[in-house]
């Protein structure tokens, strides 16, 4: 088959399903959980191990021969189409199709440097020792000032290229793809190591507020040239893993907002400071998240780090909608301690899917003491799967894990 013909049959399939009712049924739950609103907790499945998937389903391997098509569209109608025949969770499939424009974002001008190990080479879950890159003051030029620049051109001609071969099929969307990643000490981790930066917080604390002053200086400068550009992704309908519709910002399934970072979501965190005390957030990630979080019009923190034991600092960050309750936090404290305006993003532990055999009655008794605990306090609980690096081979797991999932937060 030419790429055109699997293009038209994939997208004709997709949109089968994208145009049901319970697409947009769907949609309007999030918004009306978003809105906070006293509906049954959401749950969605993000993060997967798509080397054991696409072993084990000839229907997910990919076939284009052009990179751009191959990428940008043919894995995302697999992708979703699989989701939907396997494991249907609150993730509408959405009747249109969203391309990047073709954006050139130099980053922080850094490279990681590190030695890595795999027991399996074709899982993206790999074990890294990251080579320190910064000893001294003087190595603070290391990092760049972000540079963005839009080729014109060639985001017309991929425009033109899937409009030709399937826009009469489905409509294409194209916005965004300035991509500017802003969870500073992740990125810090890579260029440094996770060791290095516990020594530097005890003895340069100086040199790491400045290397997160060139990393914050660095973002901002990027947020404004996405904005001078007008390349804000507005129509994104996931914030790290998250369902984002909602009344203010994304009422449906394309935004009619101005590309600006002012109407939509970003998100950060600092998930090595789990094994630091609140203080250290408080001093060396709350003033320089703030900045970017008073960039966009909201905001998600967090991801596998522990925050119950410092809600109260997390939550002075601008514009904060919701925040992430690992399996590190004690989620009895972490909702005592959550403003009830704030949503409880829940991150279910993914090891019941990778142990040597599939528990359900420990996976149904977590997800209902989870949502029991919300509840009791007022609280919206999103259930928010990722993170799923094995599953022993077995995809099965994850259509299970959902039913059970979807049992729970449908008996709420």
């Amino acid at each position: 088959m030419t790429d055109k013909e699997i293009l038209r049959q994939l997208a004709t399939e997709y949109m089968e399903i994208a145009t049901l009712a319970k697409q947009k049924e769907t949609m309007n739950l999030i918004k009306a959980f978003n809105r906070k609103d006293k509906v049954r907790p959401i749950v969605t499945i993000f993060q997967l191990p798509w080397n054991e998937l696409v072993a084990g389903d000839e229907f997910l391997k990919l076939k284009c021969e052009n990179k751009f098509l191959r990428n940008n569209v043919e894995m995302f109608f697999r992708r979703e189409i699989y989701r939907w025949n396997n494991y249907q969770t609150d993730m509408p499939l959405e009747p249109v199709l969203k391309i990047p424009y073709a954006v050139n974002n130099t980053g922080y001008g850094l490279k990681i440097e590190q030695k890595i190990l795999a027991t399996d080479p074709n899982n993206s879950v790999k074990s890294h020792a990251f080579i320190n890159q910064f000893e001294d003051f003087e190595d603070l030029d290391k990092i760049k000032e972000m540079k963005i620049t839009l080729n014109e051109k060639l985001s017309v001609e991929n425009k033109d290229l899937v409009e030709n071969l399937i826009g009469d099929i489905i409509p294409i969307h194209q916005e965004g793809g300035a991509n500017i990643r802003t969870a500073f000490w992740d990125i810090l981790a890579e260029m440094m190591s996770v060791e290095e930066i516990y020594y530097q917080l005890i003895d340069q604390p100086e040199f790491l507020h400045a290397l997160m002053d060139r990393l914050t200086n660095s973002a901002l400068a990027g947020i404004k040239q996405m904005n001078e550009l007008k390349l804000a992704a507005v129509s994104n309908n996931y914030c790290h893993c998250s369902p984002i519709y909602t009344d203010e910002l994304l009422p449906d399934f394309v935004s009619t907002k101005e590309p600006l970072s002012y109407n939509t979501w970003a998100c950060a965190m600092a998930q090595l400071f789990t094994s630091t005390s609140p203080a250290v957030t408080e001093e060396f990630e709350i003033p320089y998240i703030s900045k970017i979080a008073k960039e966009f019009g909201m905001f998600y923190y967090g991801c596998c780090e522990r925050l119950d034991d410092r809600l109260d600092i997390v939550q002075k960050i601008p514009n904060l909608r919701k925040v992430s309750c690992s399996p590190w936090s004690d989620k009895e404290k972490f909702a005592q301690n959550l403003d009830p305006k704030i949503i409880m993003s829940v991150k279910p532990t993914p090891a019941y899917l990778a142990m040597p055999d599939f528990d359900s009655e420990l996976i149904r008794k977590d997800l209902i003491q989870t949502c029991e605990i919300a509840k009791s306090y007022g609280l919206n609980v999103e259930l928010l799967l990722k993170d799923v690096s094995t599953l022993k081979n077995d995809p099965t797991r994850l259509t299970r894990w959902a039913k059970i999932a979807m049992e729970v937060v449908n008996n709420y």
